[in-house]
């Protein structure tokens, strides 16, 4: 059913605490889910998107079943984070975009900036930016 939400026992997998969120993300679809990730980092505490994240990925695992769901859903989903109606919006326009995109630059992606875009390079690309600002990514960086 479209309204009722995913109930937390029947998550695959919880988010580990020692972990970033970008090293949990599990195929099929792991750069879509990469893109939503970091947008849902964006002015929240990471512990709060661990618990969100695997919810929405149960509910939505792929970007045209995204694109699909209610709006509504999405937002009761995202609520936990702030700015629910800004951020589901904003990861919809992303994934109608990333159904056509390169996969070259993530800041071409519609909600993507300097942060998704320095983790996209260091976890997929695998390439590290020269000016990488973010204190988690750095300290990623320094651990491989």
């Amino acid at each position: 059913m479209e309204g009722v939400l995913i109930h937390p026992q029947k998550i695959m997998s919880p988010m580990l605490d020692e972990l970033m969120v970008q090293q949990q993300l599990k195929a099929p679809y792991k750069r879509w889910k990469h893109m939503v990730a970091v947008m849902c980092l964006n002015l929240t505490y990471r512990k709060q998107v661990k618990t969100v994240l695997p919810l929405l990925f149960e509910k939505y695992p792929t970007p045209l079943a995204y694109l699909k769901g209610r709006l509504k859903t999405q937002q009761k989903i995202l609520k936990p984070l702030g700015m629910w109606e800004v951020r589901s919006k904003r990861i919809r326009k992303m994934t109608e975009q990333f159904l056509t995109w390169d996969g070259k630059e993530a800041s071409d992606l519609h909600g993507i900036g300097k942060y998704g875009s320095d983790s996209y390079q260091i976890f997929f690309l695998k390439t590290v930016p020269d000016d990488v600002q973010d204190k988690e990514l750095k300290k990623y960086i320094d651990k491989i």
